[in-house]
């Protein structure tokens, strides 16, 4: 569905002007909108996860654990597929936050999955430039993330740095000089960016992200003691179909969560890189940017 579609549509939570914004940036940044009381669950269900990260040694089907990782100082790198692994995750995925999905990619919604991911003041959480429909290629750009802050979230602990407008730019190869997949920007193409215009996206806790899957981004490293958590929901238009394996999906990959299934494909005509085959497993964006 085209933008001049979507906004023609009766909006559920965002305001009209919000909505362009998100057209014309390829972000928008919402405060405030998630209650105390889910970022209460959240946070306490997160905790869970902490404490059993604790027992894992090596990263795993659930667990991307960082270099330097300990019962005594638990460094987790990700959560996957947190709304698999809670119940709590999964309800939130289909809240208030699919109602924004749908006021930015129409009234017909598929979720495509969820992480959680941390930054622990280690100086090694940078993440790189790079965009995320490399990583799950569909027949439009419509796939969207939405971040949820469930701590407050600044310029000292690792807010993620947007290029506006980029989305309507290139989509950038991921791979290396040598043909290794390594989930961001070349040091040449990164070079070509308008650094000097980037939009950080800080916010208290309870605040949302929401980004387009072509704008470029990165996010920096955490100045701030303690594992600053960012849940990420990732959804996308019913008429876009992925046409390479999923990289991790779990039991609710491509499940309607507003609306209907698409009877038929929207088909954007714009090129699209092509990943490594994720059937045979995947590990974090943070593995492959640090050649793990």
């Amino acid at each position: 569905m085209s933008p001049e579609k979507i906004l023609a549509q009766p909006p559920r939570v965002l305001s009209q002007a919000q909505r362009e914004a998100y057209f014309e940036n390829g972000y928008i940044v919402l405060e405030g909108l998630i209650s105390q009381d889910w970022l209460t669950r959240l946070l306490d269900a997160t905790a869970e996860f902490i404490e059993r990260s604790r027992a894992e040694t090596v990263a795993g089907r659930d667990f991307d654990i960082a270099p330097g990782h300990t019962a005594a100082q638990p460094r987790l790198r990700r959560l996957k597929r947190p709304d698999e692994q809670h119940s709590v995750y999964w309800d939130f995925a289909r809240d208030v936050i699919a109602d924004v999905a749908a006021d930015l990619l129409g009234p017909d919604v598929l979720f495509h999955h969820s992480k959680l991911n941390f930054k622990w003041n280690d100086g090694k959480d940078a993440v790189a430039w790079h965009q995320d429909i490399p990583f799950y290629p569909h027949t439009n750009y419509s796939p969207l993330t939405i971040g949820t802050y469930l701590y407050d979230t600044d310029l000292e602990n690792g807010a993620m740095g947007v290029i506006p407008g980029s989305q309507n730019g290139p989509v950038y190869s991921h791979y290396n000089a040598e043909g290794q997949w390594v989930g961001q920007l070349s040091e040449a193409d990164a070079a070509t960016l308008p650094t000097d215009k980037v939009a950080y996206l800080t916010g208290p806790a309870g605040s949302i992200t929401v980004h387009n899957c072509r704008t470029v981004h990165s996010s920096l490293p955490s100045m701030r003691q303690g594992g600053r958590p960012l849940l990420l929901n990732a959804y996308s238009s019913a008429d876009a179909l992925a046409y390479t394996p999923h990289p991790d999906p779990s039991v609710h990959a491509y499940e309607v969560v507003r609306g209907q299934r698409a009877r038929w494909a929207e088909h954007d005509p714009r090129p699209c890189q092509i990943p490594p085959d994720w059937s045979h497993g995947y590990t974090s964006i943070f593995a492959a940017q640090a050649a793990q």
